[in-house]
């Protein structure tokens, strides 16, 4: 599966339940979605892997690559295209060993030390951030602001997307950060059309 981290979708449970995460993610892939991740913190391993299958059903053909937040076991079991890992979500060799060459395996960097100890032969990108607060994630580090996305992404041995409060009028100044994109949840899920906020992000934050 080709990585294309140009607009880089993450599922969150309660933003797609009213209309469903297959439909909000599908939408999204119309919209331009590039790359989907599956979280959900509070769903068993059984319960999410049956959510990645029936993603993965609806991906088929559409080259849209689909990652599992955190959890290896789920990732391999459902047969999922890679990882994406917390700095507390166990080590990268035994995920690429777990997962195969041929697996998407990303890791989240909020810092410059913990930049320079990236695994850059077993990973294929980073995620950079916060960038902003976000109420996605409660326990986040400090946000980073454009400044501190460009000194992580400058100093990036892989590709890397950024992560954290964005929206789509953001999507500018992320790439001049010198990221690939954006990563978002609410600015996609969160909307009441997911299709059209997808390609908001493709025209300067312009909803059509």
């Amino acid at each position: 599966m080709r990585l294309d981290l140009s607009l880089y979708l993450v599922t969150d449970p309660r933003l797609c339940a009213e209309r469903g995460l297959v439909e909000t993610v599908v939408a999204a892939v119309r919209g331009g979605a590039t790359l989907v991740q599956l979280r959900d913190k509070h769903a068993s391993d059984g319960e999410m892997i049956d959510q990645a299958r029936r993603l993965k059903a609806a991906l088929a053909g559409s080259g849209v690559p689909l990652l599992i937040n955190d959890r290896l076991a789920v990732a391999v079991e459902s047969g999922a295209d890679g990882l994406h890992m917390g700095q507390d979500d166990g080590e990268v060799a035994a995920a690429r060993a777990a997962l195969g060459e041929g697996a998407i395996l990303g890791l989240s960097v909020q810092t410059l030390a913990q930049m320079a100890r990236v695994d850059a032969e077993r990973l294929d990108y980073l995620g950079l951030g916060p960038v902003f607060a976000t109420s996605s994630k409660h326990d986040h580090a400090e946000p980073l602001g454009f400044e501190g996305l460009a000194r992580l992404a400058a100093a990036s041995p892989l590709p890397a997307v950024a992560i954290g409060g964005l929206k789509a009028e953001h999507a500018d100044a992320v790439r001049q950060a010198g990221v690939l994109g954006p990563a978002v949840i609410s600015a996609i899920c969160g909307r009441p059309d997911p299709e059209a906020a997808a390609k908001a992000f493709a025209v300067g934050g312009r909803l059509d």
